[in-house]
């Protein structure tokens, strides 16, 4: 389908002005140029482009490189296929391909490149229909051959053809691009990925998808949600186990642990700060926070309870991540926040003291990353009005003991022990450690009373400090 239209692109003003150049270079020496993939279909929805992609019809490889090497710094990122990167902008350049399966998993793919195929033919070995149109921006044509831009309009991620279950990340892309964009996957498109398994997808690109799902989706549940109709929620046990988890009604109406979490998942999204990693850390930590109740649940006095669900959730969401992800400290820093997500509800219920809220922040280290957590799970449960009061409570009290956003710093350091008379040695660390202690638990708040607190546990333990090692 060709039509004319005048598709606003929300290009910044410099890449504007390089996408221009181009065209008109390619358009002078007889190619036909447009826009395609992403960028097209964000420019149907209103969203601002950032990765551009142009394909070239009707020039072979030698004469496209020459007009670009003429006019800009060039990268060839594709030789056998042609391939290349505009240095002065965010821009791929690239000749129509075609991609055939030739082996197992995510790289058993040949790709060649051919300037003279139909843009139909080339569009066919795009994921799905939406990123399947091309556009031309100084013409005004748009070439739609899988009705996209009917889908787009309907809100359905529908799969371009049957080429679709040749690569398994394709599924995880419908994960991703449902959350991201509101989007219904059609029914047989959810049919197809049932016949697909991940075979042996690189967990790195797993990760990636994981990645977009939770620092894009608008609607995350939309995405899990088809993880679970098309069957690949197995892939993910720890998950898997939340579906039919049965909660007690009068806490969590949701009725099962998977419904409650899907609500937790939607409002992280709509209170994330754009902060990629701040981002990253709080949505995995929300998704595996009542990951441990499926395998903790106990019916006492007639209720359903999760005694201890949150440690228990340590083990389940690290074996979870670590088979994405070789990241220790993004891990640790979600098993954490798992792990103490009970606690500032439980510290305002029995308004805990100073030193509770220090040993916390020490813990979790960002005590205001706790809190995006707690507010997603209190938010979630559906069976009463969101009552921010406790998490304001502890966010003030974090406040005024200076450890909203960082653990509490230790007053005594090695110098300091030595300024008092401390010779360096092997007690040193346990000193330091027994001192750090006692800052938490308030015996001291100042350097020159800490000072005083190390000296007078040298001259009380030091035989004891001494032979500890």
């Amino acid at each position: 389908m060709n039509q004319q239209n005048n598709l606003a692109l929300s290009l910044p003003n410099e890449v504007y002005k390089h996408c221009k150049k181009i065209f008109e270079l390619v358009a002078n020496a007889s190619g036909q140029p447009f826009l395609v993939g992403g960028c097209v279909r964000d420019a149907l929805l209103g969203l601002p482009s950032k990765d551009i992609d142009i394909e070239v019809y009707g020039l072979n490889r030698e004469t496209l490189e020459n007009i670009l090497q003429d006019n800009f710094t060039l990268v060839e990122v594709g030789k056998s296929f042609g391939v290349y990167k505009i240095l002065e902008a965010n821009i791929d350049i690239s000749l129509p391909r075609l991609e055939s399966k030739t082996g197992s998993g995510h790289r058993g793919f040949t790709v060649k490149g051919n300037p003279y195929l139909s843009p139909k033919t080339a569009a066919s070995r795009r994921d799905f229909t939406i990123n399947s149109i091309l556009y031309n921006p100084l013409s005004g044509e748009l070439i739609d051959p899988f009705l996209g831009c009917k889908d787009l309009q309907k809100r359905i991620l529908r799969h371009t053809g049957s080429q679709f279950s040749e690569d398994p990340l394709r599924v995880l892309r419908a994960m991703q691009f449902s959350a991201r964009f509101n989007l219904k996957v059609a029914p047989e498109t959810i049919e197809l990925c049932k016949d697909i398994s991940p075979e042996t997808l690189p967990k790195e690109r797993i990760f990636e998808e994981w990645k977009k799902l939770l620092t894009k989706g608008v609607t995350p549940s939309l995405g899990l949600e088809f993880l679970r109709n098309c069957g690949w929620i197995r892939y993910y046990p720890e998950l898997f186990a939340m579906i039919g988890c049965i909660q007690d009604n009068s806490f969590q109406p949701e009725v099962d642990v998977w419904t409650h979490t899907m609500h937790c998942m939607d409002v992280f999204a709509k209170e994330r700060l754009n902060d990629f990693e701040e981002d990253l850390v709080v949505g995995f930590a929300v998704l595996c926070h009542d990951i441990g109740k499926p395998v903790t649940t106990k019916l006492e006095d007639g209720c359903i309870r999760f005694p201890r669900h949150e440690y228990l959730g340590k083990a389940l969401t690290r074996y979870y991540l670590e088979r994405m992800t070789d990241q220790e400290g993004l891990i640790n820093s979600v098993v954490t926040l798992v792990s103490n997500h009970m606690k500032p509800i439980e510290f305002f219920q029995s308004n805990a003291g100073d030193s509770d809220i220090r040993r916390l922040a020490d813990d979790v280290k960002r005590i205001d990353r706790l809190m995006r957590v707690v507010s997603a799970d209190e938010q979630g449960k559906s069976c009463r009005s969101y009552n921010p009061e406790g998490i304001n409570w502890l966010l003030r009290r974090a406040k005024v003991l200076n450890v909203k956003d960082s653990p509490p710093e230790p007053l005594i350091l090695g110098r300091h022990l030595i300024d008092i008379g401390v010779k360096p040695g092997k007690s040193f660390g346990l000193i330091l450690s027994k001192c750090y202690e006692a800052q938490l638990e308030g015996l001291f708040d100042d350097l020159a009373n800490g000072k005083k607190y190390a000296a007078n546990l040298i001259s009380a333990h030091g035989n004891i400090l001494n032979n500890s090692y």
